[in-house]
């Protein structure tokens, strides 16, 4: 398996090649060749392995048909080590809850630091230390958060050996136990630097660092975001294990609810459908903060500045530049490099926005690949969070909340829905003490985590003085 840049870099690249490199040398994001076709014969054997084995198994099986130069052996002892029950709190991994007929919500935030992000984080550092080692080397991460990738970063990386982790965020806008989360930790090779501005300002930083091939080279510049195939990879497959449980039979369609901000979450879902895992919609659900929805509706795509990008209270999705929508339009135009060059190095560096809106391609976005999407307020966050615990006794973070609203908007009779959860309650205390009037419930390992001292820098948006903080940091 051969890996490419969206925007028609010609050199193919080798998984472990991408993994530690991030984004590809002409600013595109990496794309498999082709998707490996799962046939009935072959989902019938998933869903086996997944039964009778379980969630490591699974992903191992996934993950190779993706990854030929690291050893099967070795493979599946990574797997092994990442996917365990005292990682995630349960042996199944991602354990499905039903909340009504034909309604489930997916269980993805067991992990070390309560978010999804976990699911691919783990697995990110465990490939990360086991190909720096094999090649004697080391890789300086450099990533942007709004909220959990952050945290979910850094304890997937704190105490691994070659690697050092920078890490953005925007200043004053995640939430408090998010702050938490990531400013206390004190390992020696964990650097949080919060950014005056908001996500996207972080975001494009980590992409003009990484677009100085020197500086990058000189450094050893990788990243941990989305636009990290590996991670995202490993996203997908929770897909097949949430379809698995949730049908008794290959045959059966689903849908999927998806919040999203980066897309990269979503992503994982195209690309399990377009590896045939009978998926019929992928419904992005976004916040305020709508760039998604507006494009999925109308066919236009339109970044936002930071005075335009909202504050809301699922600051995780404050987004409004999505990084892995590349990947997507890269498909839906059928790979052509030089248009997606076009579209995503030029009209929307030059001029904030693109319109397929008169593309014939654009009507595919629905009826090839099974988008949809829908937006959600405050008030509706609130509204979801009161009626599900109301209802069904299961407390959900706001960002799950968005999934829940725009879900339940596209619910279809004899066809399960599943939302995938993305944080637990505790990281947003003040939207559920708004919603239900009392704290969610806080593991111990947590307790008091806010008083904790801190270890942050504050800078400027200016990619100049975060290189600058790298080069004091690594000479």
């Amino acid at each position: 398996m051969n890996y490419r840049s969206t925007r028609g870099d010609p050199a193919p690249r080798k998984f472990c090649d991408i993994l530690l490199e991030g984004l590809a040398p002409d600013g595109g994001l990496y794309l498999p060749e082709r998707y490996p076709q799962l046939d009935a014969a072959a989902l019938g054997r998933l869903r086996r392995v997944h039964a009778e084995q379980g969630y490591a198994a699974l992903a191992f099986e996934i993950l190779s048909l993706y990854i030929d130069d690291i050893p099967a052996a070795d493979l599946r002892a990574i797997c092994d080590k990442t996917y365990t029950e005292a990682a995630f709190g349960t042996p199944q991994i991602t354990p499905l809850k039903k909340l009504a007929p034909g309604l489930y919500l997916e269980a993805l935030s067991n992990g070390p630091t309560l978010a999804f992000k976990d699911m691919a984080m783990q697995l990110l550092g465990n490939l990360f230390e086991y190909e720096l080692a094999r090649r004697g080397a080391q890789l300086n991460i450099l990533g942007a958060t709004s909220g959990d990738t952050g945290s979910a970063a850094e304890y997937a990386m704190r105490g691994k050996r070659g690697i050092r982790v920078f890490m953005l965020s925007p200043h004053g806008r995640m939430s408090a136990f998010q702050q938490a989360q990531m400013f206390s930790l004190q390992d020696a090779n964990i650097h949080n630097i919060a950014i005056e501005g908001v996500f996207d300002d972080c975001q494009d930083i980590v992409k003009m660092v990484s677009a100085d091939l020197d500086f990058k080279r000189r450094y050893r510049i990788g990243s941990v975001n989305s636009i990290n195939w590996a991670r995202l990879l490993a996203q997908v497959v929770y897909y097949f294990a949430g379809y698995f449980q949730a049908t008794q039979a290959n045959g059966e369609p689903v849908d999927f609810a998806v919040p999203s901000g980066n897309f990269g979450n979503v992503c994982a879902g195209h690309v399990a459908r377009m590896m045939g895992l009978p998926i019929e919609r992928l419904i992005v659900a976004t916040n305020e903060n709508d760039v998604l929805d507006e494009f999925f509706r109308t066919g236009s795509y339109r970044v936002r500045g930071s005075a335009e990008t909202h504050e809301t209270s699922s600051p995780s999705m404050d987004i409004s530049k999505a990084s892995n929508f590349e990947r997507f339009i890269a498909d839906l135009l059928g790979r052509e490099g030089a248009r997606v060059a076009a579209l995503f190095g030029g009209a929307l560096r030059r001029e904030g926005c693109f319109d397929l809106s008169g593309d014939p391609l654009f009507a595919q976005v629905r009826a090839r690949y099974g988008f949809v999407s829908g937006s959600s307020t405050h008030a509706d966050r609130v509204a979801a969070i009161r009626e599900v615990f109301g209802q069904h006794g299961v407390m959900i973070d706001p960002h799950t909340a968005d999934g829940v609203k725009v879900a339940r908007q596209h619910l279809r009779p004899g066809v399960p829905m599943i939302v995938l959860e993305t944080a637990l309650p505790v990281k947003f205390a003040a939207t559920i003490v708004e919603a239900l009037g009392r704290e969610p419930p806080r593991p111990a390992p947590f307790e008091g985590i806010e008083a904790l001292p801190r270890r942050v820098t504050t800078l400027p948006a200016e990619g100049v003085r975060v290189k600058d903080f790298i080069a004091a940091h690594c000479d």
